[in-house]
């Protein structure tokens, strides 16, 4: 008898789904099993073996990897070097890949008789993202039943983790510590601490647009390259994306910012608001909305140039008397108030000092961009209770090309703004953290994987801003934050916010 080739077994999602329709109209019973199968092992193997039992063909969807959030160098293998691995075991009928983050969408589309869980989801409470809960809503709502395996398991995360040297050195010997500190209750506990905020967020609404591109040659008459266009997207960032990443945590997230009344964009930025947030605009009589649009390579994601649709001449008389007004107002009703102040005109010295004065706790970045190069600098605020700024920021505000990082934020910063706690982003270095009462320390990045690093700085400031103004410690707000830093960097543009039962998955699977 022939044997059937791996690869035959790899189908596509749409054609699993009919292949399982034949088989149920045949009167077979229809097996689902779901999951990453980064390593495969004998947990796996049994937990398999275990499910086609429960029927007559066992389907088995492994999730893509763009969606496999469980730290870096993850996946180790690629999704069709999975799929095979999994389709070369002999009670696998049918392997297909999933391009969503959960089995939601695989259950609708195979509508298996029965889909088979690990013990380790039997309890809804345990499962760090809840997709269990909305799987098994999915398998029931046709009739499906959902039943849990419960034999031998092992972590593949903790199995890479430990023997397969996916970090370097330093990396490795850090979380090696955190295991050992036990850290992972201490950081799932600090994310629990900040649920019920209540957050308002003011800060410049930016329009980021990317058009990708392909680069031809340069042009024979112009010093210049010639690109031909293929799509675009366009996404709401500045502000609003800063707040849908903290909405993603905190209970309620409120926003004040300024669009103009010309090329307002309001329709998109009202549509790209998490169902939390609020938002209070300031209209900006003959501006328009502040729009980035960014020229992208579209294999690499190589960023060619960009060009600035922007006003940022400084709010004036009426309106920022309103800004000014609004904060005053409202800021003392919140828990935490951010500025997000990316220096186009805003936030001016009056809304400064509404801000500072009437904030119960304040966290702060001001972002040097290209439109703002040396004016835009930290010390433009006499204090806070949390700054959050990447190393030439810092570095500019205190004037010092060449000191180490740590004497900028521990002595020169606390020098020139009263400021207890900081952290300074240093991209793949990592992070930077200070307390006055603890000192000083140094968190490595946790990627190196790179897609998109825009709005990766906001991302860290929306997440560990509430975390501050909570109690946490700050080692362990750094921690979080470059998990934060590190989900964000994997992700285009803001087609995605970073969400907290992500983030919890990506801080287990790394602390395994």
């Amino acid at each position: 008898m022939a044997r059937r080739l791996t690869r035959t077994k790899v189908k596509t999602l749409e054609e699993a789904a009919q292949q399982a329709e034949l088989a149920r109209h045949n009167g077979r019973t229809v097996v689902l099993a779901h999951g990453c199968f980064d390593l495969l092992h004998l947990g796996h193997v049994r937990h398999l073996e275990e499910a086609a039992g429960h029927g007559d063909m066992l389907v088995v969807t492994l999730t893509a990897d763009p969606f496999v959030n469980k730290g870096p160098g993850r996946p180790v293998f690629s999704e069709l070097l999975r799929a095979q691995m999994i389709a070369g075991l002999e009670h696998v009928d049918l392997v297909a890949i999933n391009h969503a983050p959960t089995a939601v969408n695989v259950l609708h589309a195979v509508k298996p008789d029965v889909y088979v869980k690990g013990s380790d989801y039997a309890d809804a409470k345990d499962d760090v993202t809840g997709g269990i809960v909305a799987e098994r809503a999915a398998v029931e709502s046709y009739g499906g039943r959902i039943v849990f395996t419960d034999d031998v398991t092992f972590s593949s995360s903790a199995l890479i983790n430990r023997f397969l040297g996916v970090y370097d050195a330093e990396l490795h010997t850090y979380l090696e510590d955190a295991r050992e500190r036990n850290l992972l209750p201490r950081l799932l506990e600090a994310l629990e601490r900040i649920r019920d905020f209540k957050v308002l967020i003011v800060g410049d609404a930016i329009i980021d647009e990317y058009r990708y591109v392909l680069p031809m040659a340069k042009s024979p008459k112009e010093n210049m390259i010639a690109t031909v266009y293929r799509d675009h997207e366009t996404f709401a960032g500045g502000v609003i994306a800063a707040a849908n990443h903290t909405a993603g945590f905190c209970r309620q997230v409120d926003v004040i910012t300024a669009i103009g009344d010309r090329n307002d964009y309001e329709d998109l930025i009202r549509a790209s608001l998490k169902p939390n947030v609020s938002l209070e605009l300031i209209r900006r009589a003959g501006k328009p909305t502040t729009c980035k649009t960014r020229f992208v390579e579209t294999g690499y994601m190589r960023k060619l140039f960009e060009v600035y649709d922007i006003d940022d001449t400084p709010l004036e008389g009426a309106e920022d008397a309103r800004l000014a007004q609004l904060v005053a107002e409202r800021a003392g009703d919140y828990d935490l108030v951010i500025a997000t102040d990316f220096g186009h005109g805003l936030i001016t010295p009056r809304g400064v000092e509404a801000l500072t004065r009437h904030s119960r706790f304040l966290a702060v970045n001001t972002q040097t961009n290209s439109a703002n190069m040396g004016y835009n600098l930290i010390t433009r605020y006499p204090k806070a209770g949390f700054v959050c700024i990447d190393a030439p920021e810092a570095r500019l505000a205190v004037g010092d090309k060449f000191s180490d990082i740590a004497v900028i934020g521990s002595e020169k910063l606390p020098a020139r703004m009263a400021c207890d706690r900081l952290i300074i982003t240093q991209g793949k270095l990592g992070c930077f953290t200070f307390d006055r009462t603890v000192g000083t320390h140094r968190i490595p990045a946790f990627t190196n994987q790179v897609v998109d690093t825009v709005g990766a700085g906001d991302a860290f400031l929306a997440v560990t801003s509430p975390l501050v103004a909570a109690g946490v410690p700050i080692d362990l707000v750094g921690f979080i934050g470059n998990a934060a830093g590190a989900i964000k960097v994997g992700i285009v543009g803001h087609r995605n916010s970073v969400q907290k039962a992500p983030l919890i998955k990506f801080l287990t699977a790394i602390l395994k």
